[in-house]
């Protein structure tokens, strides 16, 4: 799969332009949640929000001023809570939620602040650096994208915390200027790049803080495994089938592009053998965290089955008694 930064994908100003569109993964298509027409909406989510304590998330947006991306992006980082989804269902979000960030100093200003993310020519404006030594820190793992997006190639562009661009900055002025050290030299000499590992575990991390459930933990882990991996730490279908079914996905549903789909599943996958290996070993623990707690859906789990099942296996022991008492009597 092509890799690319903002400096190949977009000439000066690109990066602003996707700043505010960006999603936790890809964001193709943003909406600006202040405009939109609420004669064009789904009626369903404005009507439940009236009746209940929670609201969804598209109607969270609007309320927070915070288009698709921007949402999508907060939640990821934590800055907003939201309330698991319902089977079927997808996550809402709490009315004391949007009370506690609309009564927030600055709002709605505050907000987009903390999820402004820029690509590589315009973080380097905000270092004053150039944009190839900007990429040159991030392949090295000095700066870590927290989303991207797919330009009109299909190759992928990283984003960036303005935040966390601005505190590498005053933590280690000194990669700013002058010769690189001598370790990042060898390293982008190797053809060293950091950014999707190290994009796949600050997501891996942030999904593992927003759930408590221990399957939903164990099915943030095995997505970094690709399906052979799996299969040899998670030997029972039914179990894989499970992990499926309930790992944690984005607010507002999974991209929509097949392009965008694939390129999710393909960065979220470990791709170097020592990162496998630990993913594994994570996810086996996890695993029996889960197991543990409670089984995985398995057909025949419920009552009436049991029953009928007890039923034939008790058939079946007395059958196997008969043959038994046969093969005695013909000895």
């Amino acid at each position: 799969m092509a890799m690319t930064d903002a400096t190949r994908a977009a000439a000066p100003g690109a990066g602003s332009r996707h700043a505010q569109n960006a999603s936790t993964d890809i964001d193709p298509t943003d909406i600006d949640p202040t405009k939109v027409d609420p004669s064009k909406t789904d009626p369903t989510e404005f009507d439940r929000t009236e009746a209940g304590a929670t609201v969804a998330a598209g109607r969270a947006a609007q309320e927070l001023n915070l288009k698709r991306g921007e949402f999508e992006l907060a939640v990821h980082l934590g800055i907003m809570r939201i309330v698991a989804a319902e089977a079927g269902g997808r996550p809402r979000v709490s009315r004391e939620e949007i009370d506690r960030l609309r009564s927030g100093d600055g709002f709605p200003d505050a907000v987009r602040e903390r999820v402004r993310t820029m690509g590589t020519a315009e973080g380097a404006r905000l270092l004053g650096i150039s944009p190839v030594r900007f990429t040159r820190l991030a392949r090295a793992g000095c700066i870590t994208p927290v989303a991207f997006y797919l330009n009109r190639y299909r190759a992928i562009v990283w984003l960036y915390l303005a935040d966390e661009l601005l505190g590498f900055a005053a933590g280690a002025p000194q990669l700013l200027t002058g010769n690189s050290p001598a370790w990042m030299r060898t390293c982008l000499g190797a053809g060293t790049d950091w950014r999707t590992r190290n994009w796949r575990s600050h997501r891996i991390e942030r999904l593992l803080r927003r759930t408590e459930d221990p399957w939903a933990r164990a099915a943030v882990l095995a997505c970094a495994l690709d399906p052979v991996q799996l299969a040899e730490v998670v030997d029972d279908p039914y179990e894989r089938a499970y992990l499926k079914k309930v790992q944690p996905g984005p607010v507002f549903g999974p991209p929509g592009s097949i392009a965008a789909r694939d390129t999710v599943t393909h960065l979220m996958r470990a791709d170097d053998p020592d990162e496998i290996l630990w993913r594994r070993v994570n996810l086996a623990l996890e695993l029996d965290s889960a197991r543990e707690a409670r089984p995985a859906p398995h057909p025949g789990n419920d009552r009436r089955n049991v029953e009928v099942n007890a039923s034939v296996l008790g058939q079946r022991a007395a059958a196997m008694g008969t043959v038994c008492q046969a093969l005695d009597v013909a000895e």
